[in-house]
């Protein structure tokens, strides 16, 4: 097969969706890669280590998506790509459809297949293609979230772990899967006071379980969270429904509740975010202020760490992609039920329910499309 892979073009998006190693296994396999002239570079991935890798070069973006029978990018196509792609053409890539109308018209209108790296499930129902990125995402939560706390920057003027003799910040983290996990390592190990708020009282008690004592775990309904918004610090949204839309936990009449200065992190804006006031931001507009309380809602937050990023998408999606290259995408997907999930779109018909109850478009089987 033939596998292309452009350069990200959406703001700051400095990830690649193949390293050098990932290049050497696809042509391992007999498949030619094409890369875009410096695609890797912000990456710290070379267009040399590419060729000793195996794969080629092509200088701009139109030729890969010309070129290439499967792209395999990290972001979602923006506007400039929707034209580039050809009908029946593959994409493996994370697209979040349910956050995005315009999106989701757009790749049924190209006639593609779009494979999500974000609906790949497996049987336990963990997220194997989201998961590095959740982690990645988790973690920069709180590093994004501790500066923004500081009152140069509208924050609260608090240092997280505070010192001794003074209380430490109080973070709230709603949701206690991966995201949420990872934010809370992070938090307690800065020395804050953290409490995450989950509705699964097995997950509850497993983190309570296996976290240090300045974590507490409490079960998630609107009064808990209305009752420690009062006096949290930094709170993290950290919840997701498997390609569908995040709910809105905290509305903009909390806001009033809130302290001056209290920061909001929604690391779940790529999937519509769990904050009513969320709006999507970027790497170089990161924060704006509602109510007095600073909102960070980044929507590619994992793009500003791309060589930790990169590599660690690389070794959960290389998998995958190496068996849709070499049986094709329909019986790859038909051979593997997890891959299968990550069908959301077939040649201009949706075949993920939570995008057709999402916009009020028409479901088709999936299982029609992989005899």
């Amino acid at each position: 097969m033939i596998i292309g892979v452009p350069k990200e073009i959406k703001n700051n998006e400095n990830r690649v969706g193949v390293t050098p190693a990932g290049t050497m296994e696809l042509v391992r396999h007999g498949h030619t890669v094409f890369i875009q002239q410096n695609a890797g570079l912000q990456s710290g991935f070379s267009d040399e280590e590419y060729i000793s890798a195996g794969g080629q070069i092509l200088p701009t973006i139109e030729d890969v998506y010309q070129t290439a029978e499967m792209i395999i990018k990290v972001k979602e196509p923006i506007e400039p790509e929707y034209s580039l792609i050809k009908k029946d053409q593959l994409l493996f890539t994370y697209f979040h459809f349910a956050s995005s109308e315009v999106l989701t018209k757009a790749m049924i209108d190209s006639g593609s297949v779009c494979v999500s790296y974000e609906t790949v499930e497996d049987p336990d129902r963990s997220l194997p293609l989201l998961t590095p990125m959740s982690e990645v995402a988790g973690r920069m939560s709180i590093q994004q979230g501790a500066k923004y706390l500081e009152k140069p920057l509208k924050g609260r003027g608090i240092l997280l772990g505070g010192v001794p003799g003074v209380a430490p910040a109080k973070v709230l983290i709603l949701g206690g899967g991966v995201v949420g996990t990872q934010a809370a390592k992070m938090a307690a190990g800065m020395g804050a006071d953290v409490t995450i708020l989950d509705i699964s009282p097995k997950r509850l008690k497993y983190l309570d379980d296996v976290m240090p004592a300045n974590i507490n775990t409490e079960y998630s309904n609107e009064y808990t969270i209305r009752k420690h918004i009062k006096t949290s610090d930094l709170i993290v949204g950290g919840v997701l429904i498997p390609g569908a839309k995040a709910p809105k936990l905290i509305t903009r009449d909390m806001l009033k509740d809130m302290r001056p200065g209290t920061v909001l992190v929604d690391v779940a804006v790529d999937q519509g975010g769990c904050f009513e006031t969320t709006k999507p931001t970027t790497h170089q507009d990161p924060v704006y202020i509602i109510d007095d309380v600073v909102h960070y809602s980044v929507a590619n937050m994992p793009g500003a760490v791309p060589y930790t990023s990169t590599l660690a998408l690389t070794n959960v999606t290389l998998p995958y992609a190496v068996q849709l290259a070499n049986k094709g995408w329909k019986k790859a997907c038909k051979e593997n039920e997890p891959l299968k999930k990550g069908l959301n779109v077939i040649n201009g018909d949706v075949v993920y329910p939570a995008i057709s109850e999402a916009f009020g478009l028409p479901l088709e089987d999936v299982n029609g499309y992989l005899d």
